[in-house]
């Protein structure tokens, strides 16, 4: 008894004599607050990220036995001849605005979300769900919902031409996601989707209808996050095991990559990853090739460089600007993402990874149209109103925005998707002259989303400044404070007009900013656009690499 209470007078005497020296500093500085993510300059994630956990030695030796011969053309798999050589394509400093989706088995049994392969083998919740709706794992595992994947009212015309109203420039649709289905006829792998399920070249459909509707086509292939994606509690993984069923029954083990997961298995895997990219890029010639973050780690760059050397050079034999579009550092050798080399840079969510602030160059940001991104039952659908504000501060940040929609298993998409998308296809009717072909101006707005009264957004195309209205205006005055006259510096506004309705508007032009008296009805919902001429705008601020100059407000 006498140990502890000794014990306890001795703490308690330390912690009195820190507390004397604590009291005897100085008081400590407040807390500051985070930075602003002007650029979302940032690298890659330490560990894995979801790429497959190897050597270096085991991808090189998977690019030795690579079938496919390099197409001869200017680049080879170098840091160097890629930095040399590749120019960001036009059409998309021009597009803007693009279609993203995620389409897949996971939207069968459209459960939690798109990742449900993953969380049916390895979350109890999730798995005791499966189990009680669709029978035992080893009766019925991800692969049985192959034949449920339908897409029998799938109708490509119907999409394609959706997406055309929605003022889309480019669609860009899965081709396999993380469970290693691919949505394409492929003579690579027997897991695709006219062999199985829908008996459809759902890939090449697409395609042949957002090019008959004058888009850009991309596909996005997440498949090299496969090897390592399912992980079964032990029991769970002993007991299929033991009975040979679903992720050890032989006849599937190449769809699963669980019951080998040898060196010699992950660089077959590697070379079967490379050759279902070059059919995707020979079979359907992709404007954008877009991998997610499992191609992130730099031990992966061998492979990566001889990717994009088969792409570039294929797209110079068919005369067709092209990019690859990744995330973090994937193409960087300097591990930040302002020094990629042959790929626009991709975050994820507007106000998540995205940057805060203009970003020069070209970049885009994938954004879901509700609550998760493959279809799930219930999923909530953001309003067409928060989605194009999105699209507007995305724009004015000099950025491109990539919606993603999430289609069901029949092939349809769900009416109020189709709604969203049809009413950020009219305000971009009267607006779209404010986005498409723009670049930022030397700030990007005034004021955020919460405000009273609208919040502004800059963007310029020439000598001409938009100033896009987000939100309903409280009165009939509108002052743009940015806009301060002066004479020596000869910026005198000379005309001011509304997309969509009056080409002259009263204004005054002072010290104290741009004050203009706006109609007293305005063209559409949701946002207004005033075009502001007179005024000397800053140059394009695209770069030939993609990466930004300098971070500005």
């Amino acid at each position: 008894m006498s140990i502890p209470a000794r014990r306890s007078r001795t703490f308690v005497s330390l912690s009195l004599l820190a507390l004397g020296e604590a009291l005897a500093q100085p008081n400590p500085p407040p807390p500051q607050a985070p930075a602003p993510n002007l650029l979302a300059e940032g690298g890659n994630s330490q560990g894995y990220d979801m790429a497959p956990e190897t050597r270096l030695e085991v991808v090189e030796a998977a690019v030795a036995a690579i079938p496919s011969p390099l197409p001869p053309g200017p680049f080879q798999p170098t840091w160097d001849s890629l930095k040399a050589n590749y120019r960001v394509p036009a059409w998309f400093n021009d597009a803007k605005f693009g279609i993203f989706m995620h389409w897949g088995l996971y939207a069968v049994p459209a459960h939690h979300n798109e990742w449900y392969e993953k969380h049916m083998y390895g979350t109890a919740g999730i798995s005791q769900w499966h189990v009680a709706t669709f029978g035992p794992h080893e009766k019925f595992g991800y692969k049985d919902f192959i034949p449920l994947f339908t897409c029998e009212k799938f109708d490509a015309q119907a999409w394609a031409a959706l997406f055309q109203k929605s003022g889309a420039r480019f669609v860009i649709p899965t081709a396999q996601h993380h469970d290693n289905f691919a949505l394409w006829d492929s003579q690579v792998t027997p897991f695709n989707s006219k062999k199985m399920g829908p008996k459809r070249d759902l890939i090449g459909e697409l395609e042949k209808a957002v090019r008959a509707q004058g888009m850009k086509f991309g596909v996005s292939n997440h498949g090299i996050e496969n090897f390592q994606f399912i992980n079964p509690p032990a029991a769970l993984l002993a007991e299929l095991k033991a009975k040979q069923a679903d992720l050890f029954d032989p006849k599937w083990a190449a769809f699963y990559n669980v019951a080998d997961r040898s060196e010699a298995a992950l660089k077959r895997f590697l070379v079967d990853w490379y050759e279902r990219n070059v059919e995707l890029i020979e079979k359907y010639q992709p404007d954008m090739l877009w991998f997610d973050n499992g191609v992130d780690i730099r031990y992966l760059d061998p492979l990566k460089l001889r990717i994009a050397a088969h792409y570039y050079n294929r797209a110079a034999q068919w005369g067709r600007d092209v990019s690859l579009s990744t995330k973090k550092a994937a193409y960087s050798p300097t591990d930040k993402n302002t020094g990629t080399i042959g790929s626009i840079i991709d975050f994820e969510k507007v106000g998540g990874r995205s940057p805060s602030g203009i970003r020069t160059g070209a970049w885009q940001v994938d954004d879901p149209i509700g609550s998760t991104w493959g279809y799930t039952t219930g999923m909530k659908i953001s309003d067409a109103g928060a989605l194009i504000g999105r699209l507007i501060d995305t724009v004015s940040k000099n950025g491109t925005y990539l919606l993603n929609i999430s289609p069901k298993p029949d092939g349809t998409i769900p009416q109020d998707q189709q709604d969203v998308l049809l009413a950020i296809g009219r305000w971009l009717e009267v607006n779209g002259e404010a986005i498409y072909g723009t670049h930022s101006w030397t700030k990007f707005g005034e004021g955020s989303r919460g405000q009273a009264g609208p919040y502004h957004r800059f963007t310029v195309k020439g000598d001409t400044l938009y100033v896009i209205l987000i939100g309903q205006p409280s009165s009939f005055d509108v002052t743009i404070s940015s806009l301060v006259h002066a004479p020596l510096l000869n910026n005198k506004v000379t005309q001011v007009s509304l997309l969509g309705g009056p080409s002259e508007l009263e204004f005054t032009h002072d010290a104290t900013g741009l004050k203009v008296k706006l109609p007293s009805t305005l063209p559409g919902l949701y946002a207004y656009t005033l075009k502001i001429s007179g005024l000397k705008m800053n140059p394009p601020t695209a770069t030939p690499d993609g990466n930004p100059l300098t971070p500005t407000r």
